[in-house]
């Protein structure tokens, strides 16, 4: 028997997931000095400065009717979910979060449907319901199987309904410009905000006077660099030299990376929350199965999104 891969891009694979896996552990970290607010914007400033030579060669790519779109994207692939994923973890642990992120190809799903018209198979609905079921376990159940609705968690959710607003912005509106091109140039366009912020009322630098804090720093640094701009990277690498669904794959690797390195923290993971990013997993492999239908059907696995957040995955590069 032979692998439809080589070990090669097995490993890339693998490699992948543990870097946008371990983001949500890296946040954590940053959130043991920084406020959400901080690790935000430090995370965002990094990224886009790594990123800003590769966005800068690319700007006169970039045709006119394009920019209020790149400024949409930089605001829900990037800005928005930043914020909402490092709010969120001051309250719930980094595995749930991780967890709860896969609901972003079923958030793209439910957008392409009800915004953009695009066709849905009855498998497609089913891993819809399946999903949300799964997701509503993690909202409401605690790790000892306690009822009780944990309002952060909805954070994480308006974050993958973000994501899923910017993979369908850029399928529509931005087919013809490449990954690096519409992430380095719209991380550029929100990169003043974090700068305002940095600049303004943060306060980065006092809080370097322990381990502790150059220990938050450090990750938040390793966030932006590998867990952002990197990472990005490593995926385009994986799709050429793959395929884009081969690649898509890590977002069923993402929470199981996320929940283990979340348990060897200290984090407990109950039955109920196992079980609940289990429906969400099967939710999502259901609804990313290639319907049989004619019409233009929507397959997240052949269409994915650029971004700056573990679980999305950006289109070939051009």
């Amino acid at each position: 028997m032979t692998l439809a891969h080589p070990l090669s891009s097995w490993a890339k694979l693998f490699l992948l997931a543990l870097v946008w896996g371990s983001s949500f552990w890296l946040i954590k970290t940053g959130l043991q000095t920084f406020t959400p607010t901080e690790v935000a914007a430090l995370r965002l400033a990094v990224a886009a400065a790594v990123l800003a030579p590769f966005a800068i060669v690319r700007i006169g790519r970039v045709k006119k009717h394009q920019w209020p779109v790149l400024l949409s994207i930089g605001m829900t692939g990037s800005l928005l979910p930043a914020f909402l994923f490092a709010l969120a973890q001051t309250q719930i642990d980094s595995g749930v979060t991780g967890a709860l992120n896969a609901l972003t190809p079923l958030f793209t799903l439910i957008i392409g449907a009800f915004i953009f018209r695009q066709a849905v198979a009855s498998p497609t609905l089913l891993g819809l319901l399946v999903g949300f079921i799964g997701t509503l376990m993690l909202v409401l159940m605690t790790a000892h199987g306690d009822l009780s609705l944990n309002g952060y968690a909805l954070f994480v959710v308006l974050a993958t309904i973000c994501y899923g607003a910017n993979v369908n912005l850029i399928r529509v509106f931005l087919p013809d410009q490449s990954p690096l091109t519409i992430t380095g140039v719209s991380l550029l366009m929100v990169l003043p905000v974090a700068c305002v912020y940095l600049l303004g009322p943060a306060e980065i630098l006092p809080k370097l006077d322990s381990a502790l804090g150059w220990r938050s720093f450090s990750a938040v640094i390793v966030l932006g660099v590998v867990g952002t701009a990197l990472a990005l990277i490593l995926f385009n690498h994986l799709v050429q030299v793959a395929s884009t669904v081969f690649a898509s794959s890590v977002t069923y690797l993402i929470p199981v990376v996320a929940m283990t390195l979340g348990v060897l923290d200290g984090e407990t993971i109950g039955v109920w929350q196992m079980a609940g990013m289990g429906l969400i997993l099967f939710g999502v492999w259901l609804a990313n199965r290639k319907p049989p239908v004619s019409i233009e059907p929507l397959a997240t696995a052949d269409v994915t999104p650029v971004a700056s957040e573990p679980g999305q995955q950006p289109k070939q590069e051009n």
